[in-house]
């Protein structure tokens, strides 16, 4: 199968209404039907704002997660579509992908 590979960028502690921002884009991803979705809590990174953002022992206010889902184009279409009704502003990569399960035909 043909699609994307969408990753988006977010703090752990950004909130849309009384969700984080990975829970809000898993729980869309889900109800649209995209299959999986991995999210990764990072070390340290810096983002646009050129501050560095890292995860601290008593702090992970500011620690860095990404949030990567293979999806088809009508899927991502739909989903990004979702993140527009809500205005949200959230850094993504989007990448042209095929993929697809081993020893499946």
């Amino acid at each position: 199968m043909h699609g994307y590979q969408l990753t988006f960028f977010t703090q752990q502690t950004r909130l849309h209404g009384p969700l984080t921002i990975a829970e809000w884009l898993t729980a869309e991803a889900r109800k649209l039907g995209i299959s999986g979705v991995t999210v990764t809590a990072a070390q340290s990174g810096y983002g646009r704002d050129g501050e560095l953002h890292s995860a601290h022992f008593f702090d992970l206010a500011t620690q860095p997660v990404e949030i990567t889902m293979a999806v088809a184009t009508e899927k991502s279409d739909l989903l990004f579509a979702r993140i527009a009704a809500e205005r949200l502003k959230i850094f993504y990569v989007k990448t042209p992908i095929e993929f697809g399960i081993t020893g499946e035909e």
